[in-house]
């Protein structure tokens, strides 16, 4: 059964979906007059090589053409700050769409989420509350398969990002919560693992272990997850608290100690959430300047931003050192603890905000300028959220072709993103991080399980174009209200 037969999803989503961590935000003008004028622009162009609208839409000439759409309108909009480097024929010809969105990069995505459909999770409070907003968002749609929350499972994310994306490995990054109320607890990761092990390419999923070093017995769990389940990195949320109060990741009562327990169990990668502000709970302990004071305590340990200090809201212009919201926060933070570009052991990461702002060039040019800038290539890592925002390619697609303009390259001082640049950041970033020997990894991954159940697959793809997060503000407030918070 095909997913979409009338072809009425385009392959670049810009919706209103979100990660579940913010409300959803209306469509800009500009969005909603590029989403408009590109189905009428592929339309035409499936017409013009006499393909029907569904079938064009699989192809990169597809993607291409939606893309191109999109330029032509945002231009007209007056965002001049960035663009997809597409050529004009890449709409009607596959080969020179290939050229222009096709890629050998190594990508690993180092965020990665899942749901266990029928975990222990969803008996507490709350997981209850979870359950009532995932509920509410498969409540009235199609289920992705038979099961209520398969939309979001270990199985669908396989196919999601392995079959209908250019993902070569993920990190099944854990959501927040407690121990006994996480969506995606650490044996449901470790599930998702087991899933692509048992097809012979275990070595495509890593998983993280989540740490909420502020509730009971949380630090002690860390020795559990290291021998139990072998995890290769730790998650935190350091803005969560069982009482309500999160923590700074410097901090000696629980910061610090984190920290130590991952130096003594030699699982020194620390990934934190650090902006997106979590409704109902105290914004303070969203700033990401803790992280980089932890990183410069411990130079011997990976601290991985993720989102990058990131506030939906927050417009993203040009750094300013006196801005104390937004990722200059973050940009403030690494200057003032000494760090400097391509150097050091903080860095920034791209799940959510990437796929916020490619739909707004401005911002967009000033988030990768600005991190490219002071950051560094080096310093920046790949990661896209799914499945909330469904399969990642778009967002893969949307930055192989992204530029930066001649004109904010010049006025701010930004670089051309180049291929080399998008080849650290698409993943030889992450696997230096993570120890992954690429060129040896890729050999295997050519030739595995997946490869092969890909290369059978594209025979007659099916993929679905469809964002599994929650659309609507009455979904995201329901959630908020139960939670007796606000919605962020």
């Amino acid at each position: 059964m095909d997913f979409d037969p009338e072809g009425k999803r385009l392959p670049i989503k810009v919706d209103t979906a979100t990660n579940a961590e913010y409300s959803p935000r209306p469509l800009t003008v500009a969005e909603r007059k590029a989403k408009c004028h590109a189905h009428q622009f592929v339309g035409q162009a499936a017409k013009a090589i006499r393909q029907s609208r569904r079938n064009f839409l699989k192809t990169l000439a597809g993607s291409a053409a939606t893309l191109l759409a999109f330029n032509q309108v945002f231009a007209r909009s007056g965002q001049a700050g960035g663009y997809f480097a597409i050529e004009e024929e890449a709409a009607y010809d596959t080969a020179a769409a290939a050229q222009n969105l096709g890629g050998e990069e190594f990508i690993f995505d180092i965020q990665n989420h899942c749901v266990d459909p029928s975990g222990k999770w969803a008996q507490g409070k709350s997981g209850k509350r979870w359950m009532t907003v995932l509920n509410q968002i498969f409540g009235q749609r199609r289920k992705c398969a038979t099961g209520q929350f398969d939309c979001y499972s270990a199985e669908q994310m396989i196919k999601e990002v392995f079959l209908d994306s250019d993902t070569d490995v993920s990190v099944v990054s854990a959501l927040w919560g407690g121990r006994n109320s996480n969506p995606t607890p650490v044996d449901y990761a470790a599930k998702a693992r087991l899933l692509a092990a048992t097809g012979g390419a275990g070595h495509r999923i890593l998983i993280q272990g989540g740490v909420m070093p502020n509730e009971p017995g949380g630090i002690e769990f860390m020795d559990v997850q290291a021998g139990e389940f072998n995890v290769a990195a730790w998650k935190t949320y350091p803005q969560w608290g069982p009482n309500g109060t999160g923590y700074y990741m410097d901090d000696p009562e629980y910061g610090i100690p984190l920290i130590e327990k991952a130096r003594d169990l030699n699982v020194k990668i620390i990934s934190a959430h650090r902006g997106l502000p979590l409704g109902g709970m105290d914004y303070r302990y969203s700033d990401p300047a803790d992280i980089a004071r932890a990183a410069k305590l411990y130079p011997d340990v990976t601290f991985i931003c993720y989102h990058s200090g990131f506030e939906v809201g927050i417009e993203e212009g040009p750094y300013q050192l006196d801005n104390p919201q937004g990722v200059d926060r973050l940009i403030t933070a690494h200057q003032e603890n000494g760090f400097r570009p391509n150097q050091g052991n903080l860095y920034a990461e791209l799940g959510s905000v990437w796929r916020y702002c490619m739909s707004k060039p401005n911002q967009a040019a000033h988030l990768m300028g600005k991190l490219i800038k002071y950051f560094g290539e080096e310093r920046i890592c790949w990661g896209t959220d799914a499945l909330w925002y469904g399969s990642p390619q778009d967002q893969i697609q949307a930055f192989r072709s992204f530029q930066i303009s001649n004109t904010f390259q010049d006025r701010y001082a930004y670089p051309a993103i180049t291929p080399q640049m998008r080849k650290q950041i698409f993943g030889l970033n992450a696997a230096r991080i993570y120890g992954l020997n690429v060129p040896k990894l890729q050999t295997i991954l050519h030739s595995d399980s997946v490869s092969l159940l890909k290369a059978a697959y594209n025979d007659s793809p099916n993929p679905s174009f469809e964002t599994f997060g929650p659309k609507t503000r009455r979904a995201f407030l329901k959630m908020m209200e139960m939670q007796g918070g606000r919605p962020s």
